[in-house]
């Protein structure tokens, strides 16, 4: 049985993208037989997110055993080396310094490096600090594994590395994004919520990167009665998009909702009637997925890898073009001629990213790993 440990730390303080791909991939790895796994984070972190990491025998939360300051970077190799981990995985870009010299192989999971594509979405400092720890990555890891096409091809351009070192494994969803939400449980977020009858929806941090404008600008251009919800972290960005919304006189038509728990999410994305996706740039974009496995047909924006995500089937525009982001989601509204067979097509493409095919793919990087001396 091969001995894996995860950096936990965003399995259990992250409701978002990272830590859904590391919560999602552990329950996955977890039902495998070959395998144990050690999840290394420095806090217990959030009851609710810990607590989404199903209860098997195979799994051990692991937290320092000595002085917590700097223990992901550094002081965790002592404890890998203790606890005879066989592979280590960064499941958020990030391995620690020492790993190698020390002897536990590892692996590295890197999902965007939009801090390089795009770093005027980004303070300063962050960048540097961001660029500093991905190229110290690259020393470290034995093996990487990209999310997408769109990711392989920034890390071999930024890390001047050659493609053989990395693995294209696509990201998978969990499978509580289905359109089989209870009926309870549709009207009690409903009411939570105050959802509009009529909506189309965003999920992810509203921040510029992220694009949100470009529907809010739409909306004049759909149907008085359609809304729009956006899930997701507040910024200073997103007061400033409601401020503009208050002068076109649409603010009636846009909802806002911060801090919403994973477990309402499913039951509010099933009430839309669309999914969009602005953002600029990504480095997969699993909401795309959660969304065509809830039965939304999907628009997204060109530029990026979210052709990679949604497949042919779901709309695409440039992500400067409000008309033609507004003809694209009337397309897809319900009665919509068409919208149902994207929909079926759809759920047909993301198939290729569910459960033990993705955990299969990861635990073949392992044994790959441990059978060679690289």
């Amino acid at each position: 049985m091969m001995v894996i440990g995860c950096d936990a730390k965003r399995v259990v303080c992250n409701g978002t993208g990272l830590g859904s791909y590391g919560r999602t991939l552990v329950n996955d790895l977890a039902r495998r037989d070959d395998i144990r796994l050690c999840l290394y984070a420095p806090k217990p972190g959030r009851d609710d997110l810990r607590q989404q990491v199903e209860g098997h025998a195979n799994v051990e939360f692991c937290y320092p055993k000595g002085r917590k300051l700097f223990w992901r970077t550094h002081g965790i190799v002592d404890d890998l080396v203790a606890d005879k981990v066989d592979v280590y995985h960064g499941l958020s870009g990030e391995l620690p310094i020492g790993i190698k010299r020390a002897g536990v192989k590892s692996v590295v999971t890197i999902h965007d490096l939009i801090f390089l594509r795009h770093p005027e979405f980004y303070n300063y400092a962050d960048t540097k600090i961001y660029a500093w720890k991905f190229r110290k990555t690259l020393k470290e890891a034995d093996r990487i594994i990209a999310i997408s096409e769109c990711t392989r091809r920034d890390i071999c351009h930024y890390g001047n590395i050659d493609e053989s070192r990395v693995d294209l494994i696509y990201q998978s969803c969990s499978p509580r994004f289905s359109p089989d939400v209870p009926d309870i449980d549709v009207r009690r977020v409903t009411s939570k919520y105050q959802l509009p009858n009529r909506y189309i929806l965003c999920v992810g941090t509203i921040e510029p990167r992220k694009n949100i404008k470009l529907a809010v600008d739409a909306l004049p251009l759909l149907s008085d009665d359609v809304h729009l919800v956006a899930v997701g972290r507040a910024t200073k960005y997103s007061e400033k998009v409601m401020a503009a919304a208050v002068k076109r006189g649409i603010d009636n038509r846009i909802h806002f909702l911060h801090g919403v728990p994973d477990d309402d999410l499913p039951a509010i994305y099933n009430m839309a009637e669309a999914f969009v996706y602005p953002s600029v740039y990504e480095g997969f974009g699993i909401p795309i997925i959660e969304a065509i496995n809830c039965g939304l047909p999907v628009v997204a924006c060109t530029g990026s890898c979210l052709e990679e995500a949604g497949g042919p089937h779901c709309l695409y525009v440039e992500p400067t073009d409000t008309e033609a982001f507004a003809a694209a989601v009337t397309q897809l509204l319900k009665g919509a001629e068409g919208r149902e067979r994207r929909i079926q097509l759809s759920r047909e493409y993301i198939r290729r990213f569910f459960g033990a095919d993705v955990a299969g793919q990861v635990a073949a990087v392992y044994s790959q790993l441990l059978s060679t001396n690289v």
